[in-house]
């Protein structure tokens, strides 16, 4: 299959942080579920989340309380609901929820799941930042211990990579040396520190490595952590082998979306800049020195 319509789902909060997360997690699948039925009529076959897409981004806070949003994987929750609509819909989706493994060890994880419903497996976010002000994923997060795992899914070969995973190259490289086509990265990104690398990052990864990124994050404020954190800016978007942004959703709204891609690019790309036949991976052994 040569083209694949792909959607991105980027949403502000529902309820409030003063909630408990069960709660926050009903509101949040209550909204998520029109758009997925949505993409389903505008005939979606890859679907992808923002990252810990149940919750609030939690992480300005120390509290304990959030790990009771923690569920595991693949029988709980949020992942079984999601494999009845993928199901239902012939559609993949990419399930970004915050996993529990056992009592005490948690991971920002994403489950893929097939267009008949199957669970095919999941990665777990490698990079954890704990980066002032605010972003303070360790107390949270665990370092995923998956390496990264490419899902061969009924429309295509679908690759996953986490937020603040989108900083580091070696990642996004593994993952195309690993057969990926299409690479999703659900974020929670806020202006000012690291916003003028959205529209930088993710499109140089994509010529790089010779595949298409889909980059998804959420909008709006989410109290009481506004002040610290500031506005989570949405602009998500598919970008294209060559590093062109196809298509982009808006700063502020909530909003499905959707843009088909066509997978024979990446051979084009790959067979006019052969980037892989030029690596030189016999000379890169410093880089996996730990200094």
């Amino acid at each position: 299959m040569s083209k694949v319509k792909c959607g991105l789902i980027q949403m502000s909060l529902k309820g409030d942080t003063s909630m408990s997360p069960d709660q926050i997690r009903d509101c949040m699948l209550e909204a998520h579920i029109p758009m997925i039925e949505d993409a389903a009529r505008q005939g979606v076959q890859v679907l992808c989340f923002q990252e810990v897409f149940t919750q609030p981004y939690f992480c300005p806070s120390l509290d304990k309380k959030w790990y009771q949003a923690a569920e595991t994987i693949p029988d709980g929750h949020t992942t079984r609901l999601m494999q009845e609509y993928a199901k239902k819909h012939k559609m993949v989706i990419v399930v970004p929820i915050y996993e529990e493994e056992m009592p005490g060890v948690y991971y920002n994880t994403a489950a893929v799941i097939d267009a008949d419903g199957s669970y095919l497996g999941k990665y777990r976010k490698h990079h954890i930042p704990e980066v002032a002000p605010g972003f303070w994923e360790k107390f949270y997060f665990k370092p995923g211990n998956t390496g990264y795992p490419v899902f061969d899914t009924a429309y295509c070969k679908l690759g996953v990579y986490i937020c603040y995973d989108r900083h580091f190259p070696e990642g996004w490289r593994a993952l195309a040396l690993n057969g990926a086509e299409y690479i999703v990265n659900p974020s929670a990104t806020v202006a000012g520190l690291s916003k003028y690398l959205w529209e930088l990052e993710q499109p140089a990864s994509a010529a790089a490595n010779g595949v298409f990124i889909g980059a998804i994050n959420r909008v709006g404020t989410e109290e009481p952590w506004a002040e610290q954190m500031g506005e989570f800016y949405g602009s998500s978007y598919i970008v294209n082998p060559r590093g062109q942004i196809e298509a982009q959703a808006s700063y502020d709204q909530d909003e499905l979306l959707v843009h088909e891609i066509d997978l024979a690019q990446v051979r084009e790309i790959r067979e006019t800049w052969p980037f892989f036949r030029d690596r030189r991976p016999e000379s890169y052994g410093d880089l996996t020195e730990d200094r």
